[in-house]
């Protein structure tokens, strides 16, 4: 599988450009889209899936499917979980994921039977099948979401935000799940702004910013990008004040004396620090701090 994005933007009718120029060439696996909150991640999922039109710029699937001419192939193609995942609250758990399948074309109900089941088990919601969807727990929602964006045995699948609200050991096991279909011959394509999703799980990653594409390649080419900028300053309270204005600081520690500040910043300015190796986090601050302003001004 391959989707080829060319030239892709879309411009809305007051001339708020969400996005604007957008080329990527995306392959079988796990591939993250990472950005703040309105980079347009969003609505390039819109795009992918159908639901919105590009002012301009094309998107091809396989090197023949045109998304704007061949919609019903490429839509039967697709799994999608929304960011907001509704459900109706009258139906049980099973009752819901056979009414997608139903949606998404298996007529044939002891074959929908069999799919709603290894679905269930497969994202481990067995045992709560006949649990009404709407009294499931905030991680076993997404679950279900998952789920029904996989009913049709999709070869591409889009999941926009799928973590954000859940703690921490439902994230974990939510991109455990993901990783773990995207061993198949699947293009799954994760839309997140939290990096922990990106970091663990994905072998390429996207970086959106302003509705312009600011960095394409491996999570480890993104950290690399931040080699030499990250710091590890022990400071006392004066200086811990001092710090938390001057530079973006990804953690804090209390010490014996004082604390123990990760910064990213080009140099301290004499504060009592070393470099340490940068992990994805502090790559996508670097990047978000650094790099992208001087990208957004040249």
């Amino acid at each position: 599988m391959n989707i080829s994005i060319e030239h892709l933007e879309k411009i809305y009718g007051n001339g708020n450009a969400a996005l604007k120029d957008i080329n990527l060439e995306i392959s079988n696996g796990m591939f993250g889209l990472l950005g703040p909150n309105g980079a347009g991640k969003s609505t390039l999922m819109r795009i992918l899936v159908t639901l919105m039109k590009p002012s301009s710029g094309k998107v091809i699937v396989n090197g023949q499917l045109d998304l704007q001419k061949n919609r019903r192939e490429i839509r039967a193609m697709l799994g999608y979980l929304p960011q907001d995942f509704r459900f109706f609250a009258a139906l049980k758990t099973w009752e819901f994921l056979d009414y997608t399948a139903r949606l998404a074309g298996m007529t044939i109900r002891s074959k929908r039977h069999e799919a709603v089941d290894r679905m269930l088990e497969e994202v481990g919601l067995f045992e709560a099948r006949d649990r009404n969807a709407n009294r499931l727990s905030g991680g076993m929602k997404r679950r279900l979401g998952i789920a029904q964006a996989l009913i049709n045995d999709p070869k591409i699948i889009i999941v926009d935000e799928p973590t954000t609200g859940l703690d921490p050991e439902e994230r974990i096991r939510f991109r455990n799940l993901l990783s773990h279909i995207s061993t198949r011959d699947v293009i799954i394509i994760l839309s997140t702004h939290i990096v922990g999703d990106i970091s663990s799980t994905c072998e390429k990653v996207a970086l959106l910013n302003r509705g312009k594409l600011a960095f394409v390649g491996s999570p480890e080419e993104l950290v690399k990008e931040a080699e030499g900028h990250v710091w590890l300053i022990h400071a006392n309270e004066k200086e811990y004040l001092e710090i938390n204005e001057k530079f973006p600081v990804i953690t804090t520690i209390p010490a014996d004396t004082g604390w123990e500040i990760q910064v990213v910043a080009d140099n301290i300015n004499g504060y009592n620090g070393k470099l340490i190796d940068p992990n994805l986090e502090h790559a996508y601050v670097h990047f978000m701090e650094n790099k992208l302003n001087q990208w957004i001004t040249d």
